[in-house]
């Protein structure tokens, strides 16, 4: 058994945002402790309105290498695309 403390993702949603960003790790017992330690090291200046904390562990994350039989179903919807659309003259250049 590790006496180490439980590695924590910590992610913040700043000021002006709409989401929250991966902003780094850090080791902490529980998740009140992460929160109170992600407040302090990186919300320093007041930028954050909301802390998300998750135990590193408990992520589950595609391979990199697993890109390509990942993704590729997506190539064939092309409806998806925004080339699929014609754009009005009214609305002008986006």
């Amino acid at each position: 058994m590790s006496n180490e403390w439980p590695l924590w993702e910590v992610f913040i949603r700043g000021q002006h945002g709409l989401n929250h960003r991966h902003v780094g790790s850090l080791h902490a017992p529980d998740a009140e402790v992460a929160i109170r330690h992600a407040r302090d090291v990186y919300t320093r200046r007041n930028e954050g309105v909301s802390i998300w904390v998750v135990k590193s562990k408990d992520i589950f994350a595609s391979s990199p290498s697993d890109k390509g039989p990942l993704f590729e179903p997506s190539n064939s919807k092309v409806y998806r695309h925004p080339t699929f659309f014609e754009i009005p003259e009214e609305v002008g250049h986006m």
